[in-house]
């Protein structure tokens, strides 16, 4: 009696401490590291999962060929829709005691109601969150198989806070987060893993009138997974939950189809190992349940294979994406050689064309001096009459010889301008080409941070809240970041980069002064440790100079906190104004000009 009655905890320890090590080894690829931890309470008797936020886009793809369910080597794209949701955000920041907002549900399912009340801590925030009238998943299609609540921030970031398993219509979620600024949001979804939310959305927060902190109403843009994305390569009646016992756990439901789905997108050739692992988790679930083993071992087990499944997808994606970017890299290096061996093709026809012109005038003038030569020797034997009219003869034919030559020389001038306008057009391509070249590089580095486009180059912002306060440390935020800059700019291996710091004017101009130039040097370092050229890596301070905004509000001074990346280069036809070296000592030189960086 007493080694069944351990039974149960021992086997659940046993699963989960593998399963924490091969999530922390294995971070999701197109996920970045939340602001703040997100945990859920241990008294809530459904172990919801770890917290997950979703930060990178996903490229939409047309080609309907492979949205086919029947062409097995199909390969899926996943589409996401852009939308803006009017909302209300609360902040809960440096509160004490506890607060509440009530839960309406959207036109999907008008008759949820609910609560959630929030209870600020040292650090975190305790969110208990009651939902009413919530019907089946499923009602939405075989393919959604829960529910999970949602976490918004006021830049659009969501961040997977948990499942919310209904019982007869009721939900109680308890849980923690570091978040203190957020909207929440429920939505119907195939499994609890996910990290992106669906546009399912079927409840959303609503201030009360004695919801206590500041109501911030904002236009949220945040992605959401149209509905029917996760089974693009799978139809809905194929996956393993439409035909299961209805008596299997739900857990065991949202594992299978886990599986199915990560398989559907690829996993079994770019992500094999999360994939293995998550049928090796959902073999043991199926063995204890055959055992009539708990049914908290049966979910912990089941819950390790859909994060693992999931883990599988996210790899897959991410090598997908960087597979179509290595294309399009090869692609457009093919096309500028393409170019430069067409311009210099013209530019040798012309040259060629030139010295055939040459040859021709010489042989032109050897001839006329033959001519003149015979000329001379007839007009020494012929009488005066005979002599005047051979002259005569010899202006008339001189006339035609001129005139043949005028109507040679033109047609090779119209050849001569044809050449120079193909070589004209040849050029103009090539412009064009790193024209387009910048306006990717543009769309790329906006994915992951601000940035502009200038006279001097593309200009990445990066805010002063992306460093300790005070100091020139980059926040582990700013580090993946940077990372994901990195990435790009090795992609293009002649581009320049010019880093320059600024601060407010808050304190000494020599603090200021030094404080920007150890920031600007702490990107340079980070960078150049990723892999970029140092050589191509130039820093300046510029201390309080320079402002974009008005020190005189804290909203200015906090624009004018900042470190700017000014990328330029002949891959996109552009150069920085000027020339300099990495600085140790303050910069005395003039700063570039400022422009207001766009408000997200």
């Amino acid at each position: 009696m007493k080694t069944s009655f351990f039974l149960q905890p021992v086997l659940a320890i046993a699963i989960m401490l593998p399963l924490s090590a091969q999530q922390g080894n294995t971070p999701a690829p197109d996920t970045a590291a939340p602001d703040a931890q997100n945990t859920q309470s241990p008294t809530d008797p459904q172990d919801r999962g770890n917290t997950t936020s979703a930060t990178t886009s996903v490229t939409q793809d047309t080609n309907t060929q492979n949205s086919n369910p029947d062409n097995p080597d199909a390969q899926p794209r996943y589409r996401v829709t852009v939308v803006e949701r009017s909302t209300q955000a609360v902040d809960y920041r440096d509160r004490s005691g506890t607060t509440q907002v009530d839960f309406k549900g959207t036109s999907l399912m008008p008759r949820i109601t609910g609560d959630a009340k929030v209870t600020g801590h040292t650090g975190r925030m305790a969110i208990d969150a009651s939902l009413h009238h919530l019907e089946p998943a499923r009602t939405f299609g075989p393919q959604y198989l829960t529910y999970v609540l949602w976490a918004i921030t006021t830049e659009g970031r969501a961040v997977n806070l948990g499942e919310v398993v209904p019982s007869d219509g009721n939900a109680r979620v308890q849980l923690t987060s570091g978040l203190q600024e957020f909207g929440l949001i429920v939505t119907a979804e195939p499994y609890f893993a996910v990290t992106r939310p669906s546009d399912l959305v079927v409840a959303e927060n609503v201030v009360r009138s004695d919801t206590k902190g500041g109501i911030h109403p904002i236009s949220a843009r945040y992605q959401l997974l149209q509905k029917g994305q996760y089974t693009v390569n799978l139809t809905p009646d194929k996956l393993p939950a439409t035909a299961a016992d209805k008596k299997t756990p739900l857990q065991m439901l949202e594992a299978e189809n886990a599986i199915a789905i990560a398989e559907a997108s690829g996993a079994e050739q770019f992500a094999p190992a999360p994939l293995e692992k998550a049928r090796e988790y959902l073999n043991q679930a199926r063995d204890y349940e055959r055992r009539k083993q708990g049914s908290k071992v049966i979910a912990t087990v089941a819950r390790a294979a859909a994060q693992n499944a999931e883990d599988a997808r996210l790899t897959t994606l991410e090598k997908k994406r960087q597979q179509l970017l290595a294309e399009e890299r090869r692609a457009a290096q093919e096309r500028i050689q393409s170019a430069q061996s067409q311009a210099q093709a013209e530019s040798a026809r012309a040259e060629e064309a030139r010295r055939e012109a040459q040859r021709e005038a010489e042989q032109r003038g050897l001839a006329e001096q033959q001519r003149q030569v015979a000329e001379q020797a007839a007009q020494q034997a012929s009488e005066a009459r005979a002599q005047a009219q051979q002259q005569l003869q010899q202006a008339e034919a001189a006339r035609q010889a001129a005139q043949q030559q005028q109507q040679a020389l033109s047609q090779q001038a119209e050849q001569a301008r044809l050449q120079a306008q193909q070589a004209e057009q040849a050029r103009m391509q090539a412009e064009q080409q790193a024209e387009q070249t910048r306006q990717r590089l543009l769309n790329q580095l906006n994915q992951v941070l601000q940035t502009r486009d200038s006279a001097r180059g593309l200009i990445v912002n990066m805010s002063d809240v992306l460093f300790d306060t005070g100091r020139a440390t980059l926040k582990p935020g700013a580090k993946l970041r940077l990372a994901k800059v990195a990435g790009i700019i090795l992609a293009y291996p002649d581009l320049k980069l010019e880093i320059d710091g600024f601060t407010d004017s808050t304190g000494s101009s020599s603090l200021n002064q030094e404080l920007s130039e150890r920031r600007a040097l702490a990107v340079s370092d980070f960078l150049v440790s990723q892999g970029v050229t140092a050589n191509n890596v130039i820093t300046h301070g510029y201390g309080p100079s320079n402002p974009v905004a008005s020190n005189t509000t804290i909203a200015g001074r906090q624009l004018n906190r900042r470190v700017e990346l000014v990328v330029s280069g002949n891959a996109i036809a552009s150069t920085t104004n000027g020339t300099s070296t990495p600085v140790t000592t303050p910069q005395t030189g003039t700063p570039p000009p400022a422009t207001r960086p766009p408000m997200l």
